[in-house]
């Protein structure tokens, strides 16, 4: 006897999950508001008047042959390059450029070495000692610069002076040496008075970032066995190095531009023609010469010369961030 076949039970239709809903309400997105950029419009425009017009009216002047003729209304002629073609084939202005260009570096060299290691000096001095040695770094950095040269002109004078005596009293004649007439001695002399000037802002904005470092991480170093050489140069210097770049860059650009202290040392003996800076040369064309349109186009070339030295700063920094 055959049974009938039988069919296969009917498959129900399965529902997808519920998908659970979330009973909080959506965050709103903030509405945008001008009011930001309203409030930056009159610091833009106060910065576009006081940078903008300036480095304009440099540029155009740089175009033009203005003189003292023009001071008294005559309209300048305007010569298109020939400013910059006179200029670069120039060789004082390359001999200019390199000695401002070795002037910078050394400078900031030694700037950064002496204000770094007076950083880390204070890290391990008593609080007396600390506060004397940055209350004397204090005064040097806000003493007016007239008046600082005004005293190292003193130190360094030809018949008065105290280093012609100090060096005379151990034994080196140096009685009635004159430290300004030479080059190399000229720029020895500039190069300690720029350094006293400028070491105190190292020393102090690299204090501040060394105070900040965690004590965590210096313990952590020492317990692996690293020295102060070695929690220096791998712990340290890499932490801060944001902060070393910038003061960097300020110091070559702050050097390099450098003006009084070349000039006052000029007028007080040196020979302007053997010791001119990029700062002096811009002046001595303008203002002593009359030549103000080559003068704008020297102090483009040093704007020019600024950006290029700064650029390996920039991209630091910028790799640095990123």
């Amino acid at each position: 006897m055959s049974s009938a076949p039988t069919s296969p039970p009917a498959v129900r239709p399965t529902s997808p999950p519920a998908v659970p809903v979330d009973p909080r309400p959506r965050p709103r997105r903030p509405r945008r508001t001008p009011l930001p950029y309203v409030l930056v419009v009159p610091s833009v425009l106060a910065l576009a008047l006081a940078l903008g017009y300036p480095l304009v009216r440099q540029v155009v002047l740089s175009f033009q042959d203005f003189g003292l003729a023009q001071q008294f209304g005559q309209p300048p002629e305007w010569l298109g390059l020939e400013n910059y073609r006179t200029l670069l084939t120039d060789p004082y202005l390359w001999r200019v450029t390199l000695r401002s260009i070795a002037f910078c570096l050394v400078n900031a060299a030694l700037t950064m070495l002496i204000g770094v290691g007076l950083a880390l000096a204070m890290r391990h001095m008593s609080r007396s000692v600390r506060l004397l040695l940055q209350t004397g770094l204090l005064l040097a950095w806000a003493m007016p610069v007239v008046a600082a040269l005004t005293v190292w002109q003193w130190l360094f004078d030809t018949q008065y002076g105290v280093v012609n005596y100090l060096l005379t009293q151990l034994g080196a004649d140096y009685t009635g040496h004159s430290w300004l007439l030479r080059p190399l001695s000229f720029f020895f002399v500039a190069t300690v008075i720029v350094v006293w000037m400028s070491v105190p802002f190292v020393a102090f904005t690299v204090y501040a970032a060394l105070t900040q470092l965690p004590a965590e991480l210096l313990e952590a170093a020492e317990i692996d066995g690293a020295g102060p050489v070695g929690r220096l140069r791998h712990v340290m210097l890499p932490t801060i190095l944001p902060v070393l770049l910038v003061v960097g860059l300020l110091q070559v650009i702050w050097d390099l531009r450098v003006f009084t202290q070349i000039y006052v040392l000029q007028k007080a003996g040196g020979s302007a023609q053997d010791t001119n800076l990029l700062g002096t040369y811009i002046y001595r064309l303008g203002i002593g010469g009359g030549e103000f349109g080559m003068s704008a186009a020297v102090a483009i070339f040093m704007l020019v010369l600024t950006v290029l030295l700064t650029a390996p700063y920039v991209r630091a920094m910028l790799r640095q961030e990123g």
